[in-house]
């Protein structure tokens, strides 16, 4: 293991790695204070995607008719679509000039399609589009995830890097349970809520939760122009000039910057990344529709539900990153990460359809209501007090495919709420080590695009192949994911190593 990240195991989740005599240093102080506004601004960006995304389905049925689940994969991927996009403008624009600048205008963006996101009901037609268009600026938006993490990265020394990455995935985590917690309180509302004439508003259990994320974005913002300073520092934690710095309180130290960057270790990096953000669109995807055909429930219980399994998850990923923080110290980097797949691999193979016992079919309802001789099923399907529940009869496979059980579902998610987050915090440290001093914008910049690019093909893909196929044919592909990631993880090992490992500056 690197000497470099020999420190205090006892260190609190958000402690800061440092001596005591460094803490007196108020350039240290204001370096961490900074930090710190980047792990809040990753809390409330992860909090302003989690707090919709339970509701979208319900939500996306009750403005538009004519939606259905493979136009569910859509809006899901239009935020990823557009975070693509952003990324590597973010990231170029922060190596060159003030990170407020990006960060502000990409919080504004995010603030303002929140909103858009709220009165998506409003227009007479073509609801679903611009729900869909206005997740795509949220998205485009939360390009600033790759200004988030270069940040980090540069202002934190090889010592610190680990650390500093699983605090800001357990901010991340944080912002993951509070989102939907939020949203399954909101969901007390009701779909009716209040009407506020003056606005043209439905103050709803869908709309609400846009709101209060739009708010989070002004505290946000405040936040990023009275607190964050411009700070870098090399791998031993040295104090850089950074390009996009001001002062002249700093030592340009740039011949690390010269050595070259391992491209086939970034490659690799961004391939396993992608990876693992596919696995997990898919998941967030599929919960909502998967359980309301497997155990009928109504959009509020499928709400209100998963919004309680997904606030467990989160409180999960915080165990998961202390431990993960305390293992990658003392077993590296890269066999956490290939845990991490291996767990993830499990928690897919659990949720194969097994058995003899098959899902409730949504026409069955009908079928047995008395009526049907009366009213035309359009009607029934549009009182809301007969809601059609359980696996639509226009999905052939729920005929014939088993159905899948409560505790798989609960176990699958056990099990993927510990590898992933465990694969997420050791691909973007493993690849912030890997880029060394040089600064990271672009480079993270790519890194987030590959990820965005996984969470927008992740929902169209599962929604396409769920609606079509079914979960045996969905889950077993993405068994078959995992089992090359771990394939190309290893065959690609000696690769995923530290610059300044790779350049004889620190022992492995």
């Amino acid at each position: 293991m690197s000497q470099l990240v020999d420190s205090d195991e006892t260190a609190p989740l958000l402690g800061d790695d440092a001596s005591s005599d460094d803490s007196q240093d108020e350039d240290y102080k204001s370096r961490w204070r900074s930090i710190r506004v980047m792990y809040f601004t990753m809390f409330l960006s992860s909090v302003g995607f989690t707090i919709v995304i339970t509701s979208l389905w319900p939500y996306l049925q009750r403005i538009d008719d004519s939606a259905n689940a493979s136009f569910l994969g859509w809006v899901v991927a239009a935020y990823s679509l557009g975070q693509m996009i952003a990324s590597p403008i973010f990231g170029l624009w922060s190596n060159h000039r003030p990170r407020r600048e990006p960060l502000v205008c990409s919080i504004l963006i995010n603030l303002s399609a929140n909103i858009y996101y709220a009165y998506a009901y409003l227009p007479s037609t073509n609801n679903k589009v611009h729900m869909l268009m206005s997740r795509a600026f949220v998205g485009f938006g939360a390009g600033n995830v790759a200004v988030v993490r270069s940040y980090v990265a540069g202002a934190t020394s090889l010592k610190e890097r680990t650390s500093a990455m699983a605090n800001m995935s357990a901010c991340q985590a944080l912002g993951f349970i509070l989102g939907p917690a939020l949203q399954a309180c909101l969901s007390f509302i009701g779909e009716k809520g209040v009407t506020i004439d003056i606005l043209d508003l439905q103050l709803n259990m869908y709309t609400a939760p846009a709101f209060l994320a739009a708010a989070f974005g002004i505290i946000n913002i405040l936040l990023v122009l009275l607190v964050l300073r411009e700070h870098r520092v090399d791998d031993r934690g040295r104090l850089l000039r950074a390009i996009n710095y001001t002062s002249e309180d700093r030592v340009d130290i740039s011949e690390e910057t010269e050595e070259a960057i391992d491209q086939v270790a970034v490659l690799t990096s961004n391939a396993l990344f992608f990876i693992v953000m596919f696995i997990f669109a898919v998941f967030e995807t599929i919960a909502t529709p998967l359980s309301m055909d497997m155990f009928a429930w109504t959009r509020k219980e499928a709400v209100l539900y998963n919004g309680i399994i997904i606030c467990g998850i989160g409180f999960e990923s915080i165990l998961v990153f202390v431990i993960v923080k305390v293992a990658s110290k003392r077993v590296g980097d890269r066999p956490v990460l290939l845990a991490g797949l291996a767990i993830i691999f499990v928690g897919f193979f659990i949720l194969l359809p097994w058995g003899n016992h098959y899902p409730k079919i949504q026409w069955a309802d009908l079928k047995n209501n008395s009526l049907v001789s009366h009213i035309s099923e359009a009607t029934i399907a549009s009182n809301s007090s007969l809601e059609p529940t359980g696996c639509p009869y226009d999905q052939t496979w729920c005929q014939y495919t088993p159905a899948i059980y409560l505790a798989q579902y609960i176990s699958s998610d056990f099990l993927i709420g510990v590898g992933y987050p465990a694969c997420n915090v050791m691909s973007y440290t493993l690849y912030s080590k890997i880029l060394g001093p040089k600064p990271q914008g672009v480079y993270m910049g790519w890194l987030t695009a590959s990820g965005s690019g996984a969470r927008t093909l992740g929902p169209v893909f599962v929604s396409q192949i769920y609606t079509v196929l079914g979960p045996r044919w969905a889950f077993s592909l993405i068994c078959g994911m995992v089992v090359g990631a771990i394939i190309l993880l290893v065959s690609l090992y000696h690769r995923l190593i530290a610059f300044s490992v790779r350049h004889g500056r620190a022992a492995e």
